[in-house]
C-alpha cells in the first residue's frame, strides 16, 4: 500500500506520515522543507518529493515524480492525503491583498486538484482512498479568515465531487476535520495579531489552557478514517472529536 501524504514533513501530516509507516504502509512525503524532506527519505518506507502548491508548474513536475517511484510503478496510490493548507491571510476582507487572497485559494483547493489530476493514473491504477483535511472554518465564516473560510468550505465540497467522480475508478473519498491541534498553523494564527481578527484572544487561550491537542494523538484518531472505507463511508465529512 502507498500513501501520498502532502505538508508531510511537520505537524499533522508528519505525524501521521509515522503512523501510515508503522502500519506498514509506504508513503511518499511531500513538501516545501528539502532538509526536513531529507530527514524523512529512507528511499525504502518512505519517499520525499518537494511540493509547492502555490507553484502550479511545480506541482505537475511533482506529480510527475510520485508516478516514476518504483512503489507507486507497482501498486499504484493507494492513499492521497491532502494535509497541506494555510490559513494566511488573517485580516478584515475590506484590507486584504488579491494576491494573498489568490494564494489561498491556490495552496487550499486549486492545488489539490491539479496534484490529484497529475496522479490520476496512480489513483485510478491503486483504487485510492483520498482524504482531505477539513476545518469548522468550512462550516461556519471567522471574522479575518475569509480566504480560509471559503478555501475550506469549497474544498469539502470538492471532497464530495469526487466521492462521486472517483466511484466508477473505485476510488473513495472523505473529508475529516482534525480540531485544534498543537502545530505551526496555531502558532501562525496567534502570531498574526488581533488587527481584523477578533477571535484572536480565543486562539491565544486555546494555548495558554492547553486546549491543543498534541498531532501524534490527533493522527491516531484520524487513522482509521483513512484507512477503514468500509466504516467511513464514502463522500462523508468526520470530526476527529466524534471520533
Amino acid at each position: 500500500m502507498v500513501w501520498v501524504v502532502t505538508g508531510g514533513t511537520k505537524g499533522l501530516g508528519r505525524s501521521l506520515v509515522m503512523a501510515l509507516v508503522n502500519e506498514g504502509h509506504t508513503v511518499v512525503a511531500m513538501g516545501r522543507d528539502n532538509a526536513a524532506l531529507a530527514e524523512l527519505h529512507d528511499g525504502e518506507r518512505v519517499h520525499a518529493v518537494h511540493l509547492d502548491l502555490a507553484d502550479p508548474a511545480g506541482i505537475a513536475d511533482a506529480a510527475a515524480e510520485v508516478l516514476a517511484l518504483p512503489p507507486v510503478l507497482e501498486h499504484g496510490v493507494t492513499g492521497l492525503l491532502h494535509n497541506a493548507g494555510d490559513v494566511a491571510p488573517v485580516g478584515a476582507m475590506s484590507a486584504l491583498d488579491d494576491a494573498a487572497w489568490g494564494r489561498a485559494l491556490q495552496v487550499n483547493l486549486v492545488g489539490v486538484q491539479q496534484l490529484t489530476r497529475g496522479l490520476w493514473p496512480g489513483l485510478v491504477a491503486g483504487r485510492a482512498r483520498v482524504v482531505t483535511i477539513s476545518s469548522g472554518a468550512s462550516l461556519r465564516p471567522i471574522h479575518g479568515w475569509s480566504a480560509y473560510c471559503a478555501s475550506k468550505a469549497a474544498l469539502d465540497m470538492w471532497t464530495r465531487s469526487m466521492a462521486v467522480e472517483g466511484q466508477a475508478h473505485g476510488i473513495t473519498a472523505v473529508a475529516v476535520a482534525p480540531g485544534i491541534v498543537d502545530t505551526g498553523m496555531q502558532q501562525a494564527i496567534r502570531d498574526a495579531g488581533p488587527d481584523g481578527f477578533p477571535a484572536h484572544p480565543d486562539f491565544v487561550g486555546y494555548h495558554e489552557n492547553g486546549d491543543l491537542v498534541a498531532p501524534d494523538v490527533v493522527a491516531a484518531r484520524l487513522l482509521p478514517v483513512l484507512l477503514d472505507a468500509n466504516r467511513f463511508d464514502s463522500g462523508g465529512r468526520f470530526d476527529v472529536r466524534d471520533l
